[in-house]
């Protein structure tokens, strides 16, 4: 299993340090909020590139916005290594995928929890990550809604089918008991808040995902 701490559960007050103890992580997780797609505002590009050369983590971030297209080049130029957009935001689904890789960057897309997986089909086979959400988006510390998991297990049925590469990514809700439940259902990589940077030991709950 992957690891994605997310930020948005970390203290701003000390970004760096609070990134660069989440030892044994693969990404850290990024949410970009513009308070319209979601009723929320977070960062923007400007807190991305502070970090860069700053960190070794690569930057999953997330862009929970009305118009991926417009903004992916300012992520991608501060120093995102994966770009995921929402399929329910206003830009055009295949431009956006091939905007980002021709930005240098990886594809992904995300999937609100009332959104049928289904309507990613024609655009699996150009994708390097699905997110699926296991909370509605826009705030941290949300419980997980079950109906994530049978997304992720068509998810991995279709990319076993056809040998797709997208990685499998879940965010919301996550802890010591879910992770398990998304594990068993195909998930690649979790996307976690709360339950990493609120834990005793961040390394050790790492360690625990990780052998998932």
């Amino acid at each position: 299993m992957k690891v994605a701490p997310s930020i948005l559960s970390a203290n701003f007050n000390n970004l760096l340090d609070e990134i660069n103890s989440c030892e044994g992580a693969s990404f850290i997780h990024v949410d970009v909020m513009d308070g319209h797609f979601v009723p929320n505002i977070t960062i923007g590009a400007c807190v991305i590139k502070n970090l860069k050369g700053k960190i070794d983590f690569p930057l999953d971030v997330h862009l929970m916005i009305t118009d991926p297209y417009r903004y992916a080049p300012d992520f991608a130029k501060a120093g995102a290594h994966i770009i995921t957009f929402h399929y329910e935001s206003d830009s055009d689904i295949e431009k956006t995928i091939k905007l980002i890789k021709d930005l240098g960057c990886l594809a992904g897309i995300s999937i609100k929890p009332g959104t049928n997986v289904e309507v990613l089909k024609p655009y699996l086979k150009d994708l390097d990550l699905i997110l699926v959400m296991s909370v509605e988006p826009g705030f941290g510390g949300q419980s997980f809604m079950p109906n994530a998991l049978g997304k992720l297990e068509a998810l991995a049925r279709w990319k076993r089918e056809n040998n797709y590469q997208y990685l499998i990514e879940v965010d919301g809700g996550i802890n010591k008991e879910t992770a398990v439940e998304v594990a068993k259902s195909g998930c690649e990589v979790v996307v976690a808040g709360t339950y990493i940077f609120k834990a005793e030991n961040r390394v050790n709950t790492i360690k625990y995902l990780r052998k998932l």
